[in-house]
């Protein structure tokens, strides 16, 4: 099997589609609307979409699931502010003084995402043996 769409239940299905669209660059499906029960957006290939659906009820309790990311272009700290930016807020500060650790931040309908270290990141701790 093959993982299409990761669904996400929410308020307002295109306000949080054109977040993830600023976090992630995917864009938003041509035929989705402001005012839609649904919005789509589309992934780059191999990776699932994310659809977004209106549902009645809100945002209760810690996500069961959420996404880790690793910057491709930015290191963890700069990401950590242009989300900031976008609209994300921080919820947890794992951020150690040494460069390890990471944030985990909340979308505009507080659901939980982590940012990690980038790869470079990554591979200079290692270079340095910390």
């Amino acid at each position: 099997m093959i993982l299409r769409h990761v669904a996400i239940d929410c308020a307002d299905p295109y306000k949080l589609a054109s977040f993830w669209s600023a976090v992630t660059g995917w864009p938003l499906s041509a035929e989705d609307e402001v005012d839609d029960d649904e919005a789509l957006l589309t992934a780059p290939e191999p990776l699932p979409g994310f659809l977004f659906i209106r549902v009645p009820e809100g945002k209760t309790v810690k996500n069961r699931i959420h996404f880790d990311w690793v910057p491709t272009e930015r290191t963890r700290d700069e990401e950590v502010e242009r989300l900031f930016t976008v609209g994300a807020t921080l919820y947890e500060d794992h951020r150690t003084a040494d460069g390890r650790g990471w944030a985990t931040l909340l979308d505009p309908e507080g659901n939980e995402f982590c940012v990690e270290r980038s790869t470079s990141e990554r591979s200079k701790a290692e270079q340095a043996g910390t």
